[in-house]
């Protein structure tokens, strides 16, 4: 028997129909899914101290379950100090199962630890069906051991979707169970 995350089971038997029937989609290939969560974590001090790009990268790694990988600057800027090919940062790209687990632990297990927690805002789309979510502390999530962290920073976790319209993606989402703040669109 094969493991198969409950995200994607839920997807299957239950979202695609909701949103087949909301829509009034003609055939069940037109449902917007999920591509792909983009997780990436700007270290703008790494440029003086080189630990801090190893502990993002752990970090991270912690956090999706798959390796992150650095993220070079591409050029030259003389006010802030750096050089062309300088890590000022970390990044991880999550498919499939791995994708869903983390969308599970974070609807489920770190969202809700954020401090004064009211809910995301819905105003993170890009007018193309992706959707943007800023998370100012990594410790929000379970996996960090508080007590070794050297310094709070934030992420910005992209939901990269099919979907043709914001309000499809919105949709989509939404039956995830991320919780918006404004449940009206």
């Amino acid at each position: 028997m094969e493991y198969t995350p409950n995200l994607k089971t839920r997807y299957r038997k239950e979202i695609a129909v909701t949103l087949l029937n909301e829509f009034g989609y003609k055939s069940s290939m037109e449902v917007p899914k999920l591509e792909k969560i983009c997780i990436n974590q700007g270290v703008g001090a790494a440029v003086s101290d080189k630990k801090l790009i190893d502990s993002a990268v752990a970090e991270m790694t912690l956090i999706t379950g798959q390796k992150a990988v650095p993220t070079k600057s591409k050029k030259d800027i003389s006010n802030f100090k750096l050089r062309k090919g300088v890590a000022i940062g970390a990044r991880v790209t999550l498919r499939g199962d791995r994708m869903y687990e983390f969308l599970e632990r974070l609807i489920v297990v770190a969202l809700p630890r954020i401090r004064d927690f009211r809910g995301i805002n819905d105003k993170g789309f890009d007018g193309h069906g992706n959707y943007t979510l800023g998370v100012t502390e990594q410790i929000i999530f379970p996996e960090i051991n508080i007590d070794k962290v050297s310094r709070i920073m934030g992420m910005d976790i992209t939901f990269e979707t099919n979907a043709e319209t914001d309000k499809e993606a919105f949709a989509l989402l939404r039956e995830f169970g991320l919780p918006f703040k404004n449940l009206k669109k």
